[in-house]
């Protein structure tokens, strides 16, 4: 190899390669963690709403209401104690055990370093960016900041590594 092009080609190829060993992905191994524990704590709460059933989350409703003396016949919480039932609750349940699998499929692939893992999490976190900014934008303070910049850092983070993958 004594010709400067394969030098530089054999150069090139050796620092653009993409390191599939999962521990030299920290930023990884972290958003894995993150979502492992979203995924269980999703899980546990359509656990928990099979588990308790439609009578007391109604009645826990109408203690709501009559605490903070909203209206019982008018507003959300109205319109929420009117539409709790067997299957509303079944249906809510899925809805939050579908989201806990795919945060749990998600914290799996980038523990397990897959890009398709890196292109799920950066959609997944890239479609709460306008609400983050929405919410900055009405209610601005620390907490509203801090949450953008988590989601942003984690979109790029995840973009980051796709880029890399491509090179």
């Amino acid at each position: 190899m004594s010709d400067p092009a394969q030098r530089v080609d054999a150069k090139r190829s050796t620092t653009n390669d993409y390191v599939h060993d999962p521990r030299a992905h920290p930023g990884l191994r972290a958003i894995a963690i993150i979502e492992g524990i979203k995924g269980l704590l999703a899980l546990s709460a359509a656990s928990g709403l099979e588990l308790i059933g439609p009578i007391p989350l109604k009645r826990w409703v109408h203690e709501l209401i009559a605490r903070f003396q909203l209206e019982p016949d008018h507003g959300a919480m109205a319109w929420l104690a009117n539409a709790i039932n067997p299957d509303s609750v079944h249906l809510a349940a899925a809805a939050v055990a579908v989201y806990a699998v795919l945060h749990l499929i998600e914290a799996w692939g980038l523990w397990r370093d897959k890009a398709w893992a890196s292109l799920l999490g950066c959609l997944a976190a890239a479609i709460y960016l306008p609400f983050d900014i929405y919410a900055l934008i009405r209610h601005p303070g620390w907490v509203s900041v801090a949450v953008l910049a988590i989601n942003v850092l984690v979109v790029w983070v995840l973009a980051r590594d796709l880029l890399k993958r491509r090179k």
